[in-house]
């Protein structure tokens, strides 16, 4: 079992260990502190964070719903709800674009009536990084709210309580550590999202143009500084990773306690 577990331990490792051994050290700030760099940089934190906004604000409740309410067909609304996660993410961003487009079923609309346009713009961008961020948090939430105890909520409506009350003062505060931990593994991967991205934003320098992009097209151009992004990348993932794996297992544990 150790034997077969060290291979896989360098399985994952060794990628890593190739991009550091051909990463140009000496020339690394320099990449790093370039203007397009630093736009893309830019660029992918605000989204990304933008993205994680918009996935507390709608995953919560949807991970509430799918967690205590009972109704005819709830599991294929849930496996709809997290198909994003497995869906190839060009797949995802053709789908947007059929969906939020000029023409798509919803966006001609949006282009008619308010003049809005999501393909090929930084909102677009972060329309794309929600979508495919979003069920991160709506499984590590609806976990949490399942392994919870519902005579406390019970508790609290027969004191008189209201429902958005009991939510907000009670629910909430138990299920925090989940929500924490979901909150930033979207971040992290609305940060990362190349494929639905350039499918349904392309790869405009300042407007849609995120790191992982950035990445792509430098590897065409300019393989050393792909390495180095690359690099930047994969330490914020990795941290965010490093940070969070006892707290989120040891939150779940609280939990369900």
């Amino acid at each position: 079992m150790l034997a077969l577990a060290g291979i896989a331990i360098a399985f994952f490792a060794l990628p890593l260990v190739g991009l550091l051994w051909r990463a140009p050290w000496s020339n690394a700030w320099g990449y790093l502190t370039d203007h397009d760099a630093l736009t893309a940089l830019r660029l992918s934190i605000v989204c990304s964070l933008w993205a994680t906004a918009l996935s507390v604000v709608f995953g919560v409740p949807l991970a509430w719903v799918l967690a205590r309410v009972e109704f005819p067909g709830r599991t294929v609304v849930r496996a709809l709800c997290t198909l994003s996660m497995v869906l190839p993410p060009v797949v995802g961003g053709v789908a947007l674009f059929f969906a939020l487009g000029r023409r798509g079923l919803v966006g001609q609309y949006l282009d008619r009536w308010f003049d809005i346009r999501l393909p090929f713009t930084t909102a677009g961008v972060v329309v794309a990084q929600t979508f495919v961020a979003m069920p991160f948090l709506v499984i590590t939430v609806e976990a949490a709210l399942r392994q919870l105890d519902q005579r406390v909520e019970d508790a609290a409506r027969t004191l008189g309580a209201s429902r958005w009350y009991t939510f907000r003062r009670v629910t909430l505060p138990a299920v925090r550590p989940a929500l924490v931990a979901g909150a930033v593994l979207s971040w992290a991967r609305a940060l990362g999202e190349f494929g639905a991205t350039i499918t349904f934003a392309g790869n405009f320098p300042g407007t849609t143009q995120t790191m992982p992009l950035a990445v792509y097209l430098s590897l065409e151009t300019n393989p050393e500084e792909a390495i180095v992004l690359a690099l930047v990348l994969i330490a914020i993932s990795f941290a965010v990773l490093v940070g969070l794996r006892d707290r989120w297992f040891g939150a779940r544990t609280a939990v369900a306690a």
